[in-house]
């Protein structure tokens, strides 16, 4: 009866503890015992790969807060934000190439922070990207990491756990993702015996388009090792991992799920190395989504088994959908949130800022329980 007592009680204080934090039940997000959509944008950068560590924020924060509150004035709950992207400012490496802090100057923690504490005023989620596949690499640390586990393990006790251990309790953090679009560095077309390494069904799909360097294995241990720590420093933490394409993120459209549990737990042998929800990005190329875009499913048709968000998307991509019909899409069609490409605006395919914020407009009072659920609910 004693240790029912207490196994209770343990019960009891892990749900206090998460109480008002966004959650996963089954294959929807709740907070506050309701189902909620996040509807949101990527403020992937202001200055790519230099805006947090070493004092930078200090120079962008006027811009973060820009954004922040143009998403909150039209309804957004939620932003999806980029942080090392190649590890040229944060981490910071020793001339080794193991990591010894988030940064040199040790500013990063009371930036993010500051950029967290103003992201709850205006009654935003944040969920910071930690690393870029999409971009051919300039830089060596990202590869080191990548390739060395010793110096990915530097990164985990010197930099990871420390910043997780600090932002845990703040209520505007969302969750965290680990990288986005692998597939960019991917070796595509490559065989293996373990199914969860082969790449062969990646032939002629376009992966590898930033260098195809890494193998699946070596990509799938380097998002675990991440994953596992981040779940160890915060047992109620979400964690996802971009994909490029949903054809990487299910088992049922002839494709091959590469973020499953046991694929990253194969790939890495960290069994809390696992995704909490599943992401991915999608666009019209030659004016036409894929077969395997969102925007052609059901979520129901992935026959996955925890949320799933098309965390990016836009209209001058978007096969002649308006902003706001992909919103009502995503939302009717079972999937948990949206996030708009992206709110800076700049570079290649994106929406205008104002288009993005049409479409949260759009989607601020809707409450659907049956379908996406709560917009307006409270960081």
């Amino acid at each position: 009866m004693g240790l029912f007592v207490a196994a209770l009680g343990l019960v009891v204080l892990a749900d206090i503890a998460n109480a008002g934090r966004l959650q996963v039940q089954g294959t929807h997000f709740v907070k506050d015992g309701k189902r909620v959509f996040l509807s949101g944008g990527n403020q992937a950068w202001i200055a790519y790969g230099h805006d947090f560590g070493d004092n930078n924020y200090e120079y962008r924060k006027v811009d973060f807060e820009k954004y922040l509150k143009l998403v909150s004035e039209n309804g957004g709950n939620s932003i999806r934000v980029w942080i090392h992207v190649e590890g040229v400012v944060s981490p910071h490496f020793d001339n080794n190439g193991y990591v010894t802090g988030l940064d040199e100057r040790g500013t990063f923690i009371a930036e993010f922070k500051e950029y967290l504490h103003r992201a709850q005023h205006y009654n935003i989620l944040i969920f910071p990207c930690l690393w870029n596949g999409a971009k051919k690499q300039e830089h060596k640390h990202l590869a080191e990491l990548i390739l060395d586990t010793s110096k990915l393990q530097s990164y985990i006790d010197k930099a990871l756990i420390p910043w997780v251990q600090a932002v845990k309790d703040e209520p505007a953090l969302g969750g965290w993702d680990i990288m986005n679009e692998f597939e960019g560095e991917i070796i595509p077309n490559s065989h293996s015996n373990e199914p969860c390494f082969d790449t062969t069904f990646l032939l002629n799909s376009g992966a590898g388009w930033a260098g195809g360097t890494y193998s699946a294995h070596e990509l799938l241990r380097f998002i675990n090792w991440q994953a596992d720590a981040i779940m160890r420093a915060d047992p109620g933490a979400l964690v996802t991992a971009g994909s490029w394409n949903a054809r990487d993120n299910t088992d049922r459209l002839n494709t091959h799920n590469l973020y499953s549990d046991n694929c990253l737990r194969k790939a890495g042998g960290r069994w809390n190395g696992i995704l909490n929800f599943f992401s991915s990005h999608s666009y019209a190329w030659g004016g036409h989504y894929d077969e395997f875009s969102p925007f052609r499913h059901n979520f129901s048709e992935y026959g996955l088994s925890k949320p799933f968000v098309i965390a990016e998307f836009n209209q001058v991509s978007g096969e002649g959908m308006d902003i706001t019909e992909q919103f009502q899409w995503a939302y009717d069609k079972g999937y948990s949130g949206a996030w708009t490409w992206h709110l800076h605006a700049d570079g290649s395919n994106t929406d205008s800022t104002a288009n993005q914020l049409r479409g949260l407009k759009y989607m601020k009072d809707k409450n659907d329980q049956s379908k996406g659920g709560l917009v307006a609910f409270t960081v």
